[in-house]
C-alpha cells in the first residue's frame, strides 16, 4: 500500500533578485561657459516597472554648474534633462514590483564646438521584490520530525517629508550651487508604523564678493514616520532616503554684513518592514513500515538587522587634477562626498574608501580654477559580511602647507546596516521504497551510538519517539557511550 502524504504550501512577499544598471546622462550648455569651476549632477527617480526580461526605470537628472566668462566673472546656470533607462535579466517578469535607488558615480565636462557638455554616468541598485512559495511536507503515514522554521517576509512602505533649517551667515551676493546628501542615522518599527532618523548634508557654493567665493555646510536633521500595518516593535526595517526638491531663500542685510538663509527640503522616503514568519514544517521523516526516499526543498529570504553607526575624522595627503602652487589662494571646498566599502584586513574588518571634494582656488592672475581633491581612507569596523554601507562626508577642509601639497581633512558619519538572512529547507516530497523485516522476538537490546539524541535513535529503530520513551523511561539524552535501549514487543496468544 502506497504511503499517504500531506502537503502545503508556503505563500509570502519577499526579495526574488537584485540589479545594477549604468546610463549616461548628458546635458548641453552654451558658448557663455569659458571655465567650468564646479559641475553637479542630482537625479531623481519618476518611476520604474518590470517587463518580460527587464526593469524600465525613468528619472530626471538636475545639472548646475559655476563658470567663469571670457571677462572672468564667475556666473552660474541650471539644466534638468529627463531620461529613460532599461536593466535586463531573463529572471525578471511583470508581477515583480521594483524599487530602484538611483546615485551619480560621476560627472564628465567636456567641450565640444560651441557648446560645454555635462555627462552624468548614473548607477542603479534595483531590489526586486514578488511571491516567494514553496512546497512541504505537513503530514501523513510517516514519523515526522518537526521543527519550527523561520521566513523573513516583507512589507514595502513609502512615503515623504520634509526638514527646514535656517541660520546667519556672512554676507552673500548671490548662491551659485547647493548640493544635499541624506543619510538614515536609525530605523525603528512602532506598532503600525516605520520611523527613521538622519541628517541631509546641506552644502552651499556661494558668491561672496565681485570675485570671491565662500563654502559653507550644515547638518540638517530629519525625522520620517510612514504608516505601515504590518511593522510591529522587534521587526527588522530598511529605509531609503532621497532629496527631492530643495528650496533656499536668502535674505541679506548690506549693512550688517549678514545673510539669513532657509532651507526647505522634501525627501522620498521608502521603506521596507521585514516579518518573521513561522513555518512548521517536517525535516526529517522514515516508517516503521518500508524505507522511504525524502526530497527536500530549500528557501532562501533576506531581511535587515541592525544599524550601528559611527564617526571617523580622517586626514592626509590628497590627490589632485591639477597642480597647486602659492601663488593660488584657496576660497571654498564644496560637493563634499564619499564612497566605501567593507573589507577584511589583517585585524578584522575595515571600511575602505576615498572622500572626494572640489577646491575652488583663485589664481594670481584673478581667474578662478577648480580642483578634484581625493583623499584615501581605511577605518576599522565592526560588521558582518554583506552589510549596507552609508558614509556621509562632511567638514572637509584643505590647506597648502608645502608648495604643491594639499593636506586635507574630512568627517566621515558612517552607518552600517546588517543583512539577515533565513535559511529553510524542508521535506517536500517522500517516496516509498522496500519493505522493512520485522523482528518477531518479544524483546530486543539495541546498543546506540553515544551522541545520539531522542529522533536518531528512534529512527535507527523504526520506533516512533514516544514508543522509544515509553520503553525506557529512564533514558537520558544525548546517549552516552555503553547505554542499552530496550524494545518490548506485545505478543498475541492464539488457540
Amino acid at each position: 500500500m502506497a504511503i499517504k502524504t500531506q502537503t502545503e504550501t508556503f505563500r509570502g512577499f519577499g526579495i526574488t533578485g537584485e540589479l545594477t544598471s549604468q546610463t549616461a546622462v548628458e546635458c548641453r550648455f552654451g558658448g557663455e561657459v569659458e571655465t567650468v569651476l564646479s559641475a553637479h549632477a542630482s537625479v531623481a527617480l519618476t518611476g520604474a516597472e518590470a517587463d518580460n526580461g527587464e526593469v524600465r526605470y525613468f528619472g530626471k537628472a538636475y545639472f548646475s554648474v559655476v563658470y567663469e566668462d571670457v571677462e572672468k566673472r564667475v556666473c552660474r546656470a541650471e539644466k534638468g534633462v529627463e531620461f529613460t533607462a532599461r536593466a535586463q535579466d531573463e529572471s525578471v517578469y511583470p508581477a515583480l514590483t521594483p524599487r530602484v535607488k538611483l546615485t551619480v558615480e560621476n560627472v564628465a565636462v567636456r567641450r565640444e564646438g560651441a557648446g560645454v557638455y555635462l555627462t552624468a554616468l548614473v548607477g542603479a541598485d534595483i531590489t526586486l521584490y514578488g511571491e516567494q512559495s514553496f512546497e512541504y511536507l505537513s503530514g501523513g503515514d510517516l514519523i515526522c520530525k518537526r521543527e519550527p522554521v523561520t521566513v523573513l517576509c516583507a512589507h514595502l512602505c513609502g512615503g515623504g517629508t520634509e526638514a527646514e533649517d535656517e541660520f546667519e551667515t556672512e554676507f552673500v551676493g548671490d548662491i551659485l550651487m547647493h548640493a544635499e546628501t541624506a543619510a538614515v542615522t536609525e530605523v525603528v518599527c512602532e506598532t503600525g508604523i516605520l520611523r527613521a532618523e538622519g541628517e541631509i548634508n546641506l552644502s552651499i557654493l556661494a558668491l561672496k564678493g565681485e570675485n570671491s567665493l565662500v563654502s559653507f555646510e550644515r547638518l540638517v536633521p530629519f525625522r520620517a514616520e510612514i504608516p505601515c500595518d504590518s511593522a510591529s516593535v522587534g521587526n527588522g526595517a530598511e529605509v531609503s532616503v532621497s532629496v527631492g526638491r530643495t528650496v533656499l531663500h536668502a535674505d541679506t542685510d548690506e549693512e550688517k554684513g549678514k545673510c539669513k538663509i532657509t532651507a526647505e527640503i522634501s525627501l522620498s522616503v521608502e521603506g521596507c518592514v521585514y516579518e518573521e514568519v513561522a513555518v512548521d514544517g517536517v525535516t526529517d521523516a522514515f516508517s516503521p513500515d518500508c524505507a522511504v526516499s525524502l526530497t527536500y526543498g530549500e528557501a532562501v529570504s533576506r531581511g535587515a538587522g541592525a544599524l550601528a553607526r559611527s564617526t571617523e575624522r580622517v586626514s592626509g595627503k590628497a590627490a589632485l587634477s591639477a597642480p597647486v602652487d602659492f601663488s593660488d589662494t584657496f576660497q571654498a571646498v564644496t560637493l563634499q562626498r564619499a564612497e566605501a566599502n567593507v573589507v577584511n584586513g589583517e585585524n578584522g574588518k575595515r571600511l575602505e574608501g576615498v572622500a572626494m571634494a572640489t577646491l575652488l582656488v583663485l589664481g594670481a592672475d584673478g581667474s578662478h580654477r577648480g580642483i578634484e581633491i581625493s583623499l584615501p581612507f581605511s577605518v576599522p569596523v565592526q560588521a558582518e559580511e554583506g552589510c549596507r554601507v552609508s558614509v556621509l562626508a562632511c567638514g572637509t577642509s584643505a590647506r597648502q602647507r608645502q608648495e604643491g601639497e594639499v593636506d586635507a581633512e574630512v568627517t566621515l558619519k558612517i552607518c552600517l546596516q546588517e543583512t539577515q538572512k533565513g535559511s529553510v529547507r524542508l521535506v517536500s516530497s517522500a517516496e516509498e521504497g522496500a519493505p522493512i523485516a520485522r523482528s518477531d522476538s518479544a524483546i530486543s537490546v539495541y546498543i546506540p551510538r553515544a551522541g545520539d539524541g531522542l529522533w536518531e535513535l528512534s529512527k535507527s529503530l523504526g520506533k516512533a519517539p514516544e514508543e522509544v520513551e515509553a520503553s525506557n523511561p529512564d533514558m537520558e539524552f544525548p546517549i552516552k557511550e555503553g547505554q542499552r535501549v530496550v524494545i518490548y514487543r506485545k505478543k498475541s496468544l492464539q488457540s
